[in-house]
């Protein structure tokens, strides 16, 4: 190979190795310059694009459609992959694995979106509803972009870890009561550990979301009312809270769901 000709043959690798389908890089790093020099901020998704269904779905319901490319407007899109059969460049996988610790992602598809300097100030996943919808829930999210946005999606995953650690003392009040398919003792039982925590606002928020749906689900199987209804109660207690938009989320998907199984019949 000409000498000459091999400073330019790297520097289109390495273009090559930072950038993904459609404008997606899958550098960080980068993303963090571009982000800076052009004054937006980063959306970050982190997926499973070969294994993960979810994942698959947003790419093909949202991702993919024309109208998402007006996003692009606004945010510098950054795809972290974990794939199960296909091969990422070297050393990629390590540095996405290690994001992925670093900004605590527990499953796929997670959407972070972050300031130009990297800094998380809203996250959300999945949602029904198309592009348009997509990029409007995005754009009210982009309102955070700030240090107080910061400061709250702080407060918001501190919530979340703590959350992690009542939660195990609800599993164990909590199993007596679904093996018998108990729901109103489970549900008591929940409540006695949340007094007992002195929980409130977004921890209590995060433990209900998680435990009382959960327990419904489990002691009155497809009661999609019952779902419905405990989760509407739930979002009038949140308030404003940053929770808000996933438990929106997850009565999307809980409707879903019920439709379905209407369909079935």
């Amino acid at each position: 190979m000409t000498p000459s000709l091999r400073p330019l043959l790297a520097f289109v690798l390495s273009a090559i190795s930072l950038t993904a389908a459609d404008g997606w890089l899958t550098d960080l790093d980068e993303a963090k310059k571009v982000a800076a020099k052009e004054n937006k901020a980063i959306l970050v998704d982190f997926t499973g694009s070969d294994w993960c269904g979810w994942c698959i779905r947003l790419r093909e319901e949202v991702f993919d459609k024309p109208e998402f490319k007006e996003a692009s407007k606004d945010f510098v899109l950054v795809e972290l992959d974990f794939p199960r059969t296909k091969k990422l460049p070297e050393g990629q996988k390590e540095k996405n694995q290690a994001l992925s610790k670093k900004f605590n992602v527990r499953g796929f598809p997670t959407i972070l979106l972050m300031t130009a300097e990297g800094q998380p100030f809203a996250k959300t996943g999945y949602e029904q509803g198309g592009p348009v919808k997509y990029v409007a829930s995005l754009r009210e999210m982009l309102k955070r972009n700030n240090a107080a946005g910061v400061k709250a999606f702080q407060d918001e995953l501190e919530a979340e870890s703590r959350a992690e650690e009542l939660g195990d003392k609800v599993e164990e009040a909590i199993a007596g009561p679904v093996d018998k398919k108990d729901l109103a003792a489970a549900e008591a039982a929940i409540e006695k550990v949340l007094k007992e925590a002195g929980a409130k606002g977004e921890l209590r928020i995060n433990i209900l979301a998680r435990y009382r749906i959960g327990v419904i689900a489990r002691c009155k199987p497809g009661d999609f009312d019952a779902l419905l209804k405990a989760t509407d109660e739930l979002i009038a207690e949140a308030g404003e809270s940053p929770l808000v938009p996933k438990l929106k989320a997850m009565r999307d998907r809980i409707e879903q769901a019920a439709a379905r199984k209407k369909e079935a019949k």
